[in-house]
């Protein structure tokens, strides 16, 4: 039996999440919900990626990882550039978002899915750093994911 892919637990977490994201949002209001939601989703995608990070790391062994979040043809990334210090990439479709808005969860899409990124990097690497300027979720065209991995500063 082969692991769950990412895409269907997201699909779980998000089945549980809306009905206490309504709920919340029903007794405090959008703002609070949503800000509430986020903080959690936060801490669970650093935990997350601490989990990934036994032994060393670098941005090759973060690139390695990528292939779990495109399981079940999730995402289409084209890559722009891969070295030592440098993984960008560009996503030109994503399953997480089409997921998301047939569920009725597109306004929270980015809470549930996408702010996840910048947060694993920081449980996988504090060196690992992610640009991103647009998103599929946020309405553009592509996702535009820039990774840089900042050597020690003491070395």
């Amino acid at each position: 039996m082969s692991p769950m892919s990412i895409l269907e637990r997201r699909r779980i977490e998000a089945e549980v999440l809306k009905p206490v994201y309504e709920e919340m949002a029903a007794r405090f209001g959008e703002t609070v919900a949503q800000e509430v939601l986020g903080a959690a989703i936060e801490k669970a995608a650093i935990a997350h990626a601490r989990s990934f990070a036994e032994g060393e790391t670098s941005l090759q062994s973060f690139a390695d990882l990528i292939p779990l979040w495109q399981k079940d043809d999730a995402l289409q990334i084209d890559v722009t550039r891969r070295d030592d210090a440098h993984f960008d990439f560009d996503v030109r479709r994503c399953r997480y978002a089409e997921m998301y808005r047939s569920m009725g969860l597109g306004h929270i899409g980015h809470l549930l899915s996408c702010n996840r990124d910048g947060a694993f990097c920081t449980g996988y690497d504090p060196k690992l750093r992610l640009t991103r300027t647009q998103t599929i979720m946020g309405g553009a065209d592509h996702c535009d994911f820039r990774y840089t991995y900042e050597a020690d500063p003491k070395e």
